[in-house]
């Protein structure tokens, strides 16, 4: 029977069914599900970040420049942010467990295809291949996982999930690095290959479609096309746009406006013709659910805050403080590690607690962690950019898992897969946006800081001449000679004036994510707003009458 809600202790307002029976469980244990179902996409979500640290020597091995090498980097992503949305509508035409299992047969074989590539228009092209393959297997899992558990333990999967949607990406670099120093950039592709294996093997025993899945074939429903057709350009010049724009120096480059406008027009006619057409590609009517509409917005604003901090404390740390790979690895995974020992509470959390609360603490703690990074600077303790990690991790923590809670909690079990791939798309968007951002101001920042400094570097200026003397002095003592000495002291200054200008730029781009941090933490708070036209029991209410019986 159907119920209309209203507030509740998710914060909610929208209708939802509830079968007045024991909710339905599969005929698998759910736990044995959430071992084998999320490998394919921790492999997958590794391989968004663990090809960064190789694109130098997949340039030097197939002959080509580093400008061209990050080709290999877009090309992944262009895919995979194109089939994330899709996936609602690839599991209703082929089945979940088929659409599942062809994912990664395709990303498996694609890797190993990767890996022996000859040369860097075929790897490129292997890679376009790999993130069609895998575009679809976060969704998916997630579908499988949050279906698999009963409705009063969804948390309980959204945190599995979170584990793995956290874990993987932070890995990526470390796992990247050591492979590549030790072995060759071939293996990032190849460790894929046994993961893949494992995966289909387990997952063909134990997979079966849920019977609320509606099937579909193209004689049922004609093929959008031409909302398939817009939704790979507006998505893939967009990936572009984003990925090369700092690179080709933004509206400064015909190749980054013709793109530009390309990707707007591309999405306004997408959602124009998909609000329209009886069946389309991407259910966009989803955003007709006000409590959707906004996680999805919160999740968008996460990943921009979340990334652009995970892409910049790094290089923070190999740039500014000279670091090698392995030592910033050790000083940012940890975080990683207290993610995961928090990830227990959360169900219980979050029973007690309003998820939208939980989101408001999360945006606020990730803002004052940011605001902690400001005050870093060239001799930053190594125990200080742990703490402050694990801070930032803390504030992550209370962010994923409640905007899945929320997100899924009115949703119908048909609509999940689609829900989810929308909602793995707000948060590699929102990646995406925010590490394009963090570069751009990084660069920008830079070139102001650098003039304002160069400003006082003039003869004239008491203070520089002072220390250009000093320094001047220090390298004679050091066996130059006077008239060397100079020019190596004016050198010197110069490298520290650089050095001076590029930690300003950081402080500014975690200054930057602190703002936006705190600009996000109010949205959760509108989710109340969203209420249907007729009143009701709330979701905590039914299900906890559901379980009584």
């Amino acid at each position: 029977m159907t119920y209309y809600t209203t507030k509740s202790d998710f914060s909610v307002a929208t209708s939802v069914s509830i079968p007045s029976q024991q909710p339905e469980r599969t005929r698998i244990n759910p736990w044995l599900l959430a071992a084998t179902v999320p490998l394919a996409a921790f492999m997958e979500l590794l391989d968004t970040t663990i090809v960064n640290v190789a694109v130098e020597h997949i340039a030097g091995d197939l002959s080509a420049s580093i400008d061209e090498a990050t080709y290999v980097l877009t090309s992944y992503l262009v895919a995979n942010v194109i089939v994330l949305p899709l996936s609602g509508y690839l599991t209703g035409l082929l089945g979940r467990k088929n659409y599942y299992l062809w994912s990664v047969v395709v990303f498996t074989v694609a890797s190993a295809l990767c890996g022996f590539a000859p040369s860097l228009g075929l790897l490129v092209f292997f890679r376009v291949i790999q993130g069609l393959g895998g575009g679809g297997l976060q969704p998916v899992s997630q579908a499988i996982l949050i279906d698999s558990f009963p409705a009063e333990r969804r948390s309980t999967a959204q945190v599995v999930f979170s584990v793995v949607s956290v874990v993987a990406p932070a890995l990526g670099p470390t796992l990247g690095g050591w492979l590549t120093d030790n072995y060759s950039w071939r293996w990032v592709f190849l460790v894929n290959i046994p993961i893949g294996i494992l995966a289909f093997v387990l997952n063909s025993r134990l997979l079966e479609d849920p019977p609320q899945l509606a099937r579909f074939s193209l004689r049922e429903r004609k093929f959008d096309f031409v909302g398939l057709t817009l939704l790979a350009i507006g998505l893939g010049c967009m990936q572009v746009v984003l990925d090369r724009g700092q690179i080709d120096d933004w509206f400064g480059s015909t190749f980054i406006t013709v793109f530009t406008v390309l990707s707007i027009s591309a999405l306004v006619g997408f959602i124009w013709w998909e609000l329209r057409f009886p069946h389309p590609v991407v259910d966009l009517r989803l955003f007709g659910n006000g409590r959707f509409a906004l996680s999805v917005l919160a999740m968008l604003m996460m990943g921009f805050v979340f990334y652009a901090a995970n892409y910049l404390q790094p290089l923070f740390c190999q740039q500014m403080l000279g670091w090698t790979a392995t030592l910033a690895g050790m000083a940012l995974s940890p975080g990683a590690i207290v993610f995961v020992a928090i990830m227990p509470i959360m169900p219980g959390l979050i029973k007690r607690v309003t998820p939208r609360y939980m989101v408001l603490f999360g945006f606020v703690v990730h803002g004052l962690a940011c605001l902690v990074m400001v005050h870093w600077d060239l001799q930053v303790p190594f125990a200080w950019v742990l703490e402050s990690r694990i801070f930032e991790v803390v504030g992550l923590a209370f962010l994923i898992v409640p905007i899945n809670v929320m997100a899924f909690g009115f949703l119908a079990k048909e609509k999940v897969t689609s829900g989810s791939g929308i909602l793995s798309l707000a948060r590699n968007l929102g990646a995406s946006v925010g590490v394009s951002v963090a570069s751009t101001l990084l660069a920008r920042r830079l070139q102001v800081h650098q003039n304002m400094l160069v400003s006082h570097f003039t003869a004239g200026d008491e203070a520089y001449r002072n220390t250009v003397g000093a320094t001047a002095a220090y390298f004679q003592l050091h066996g130059f000679s006077k008239p060397d000495s100079v020019p190596a002291a004016v050198a010197f200054v110069g490298r520290q004036l650089y050095q001076q200008a590029s930690m300003l730029s950081y402080i500014d781009a975690f200054y930057v994510l602190a703002i936006g941090s705190f600009l996000a933490a109010p949205i959760p708070l509108l989710v109340r707003r969203a209420k249907s036209q007729s009143a009701g029991p709330s979701l905590k209410e039914q299900l906890e009458g559901a379980s009584a019986h």
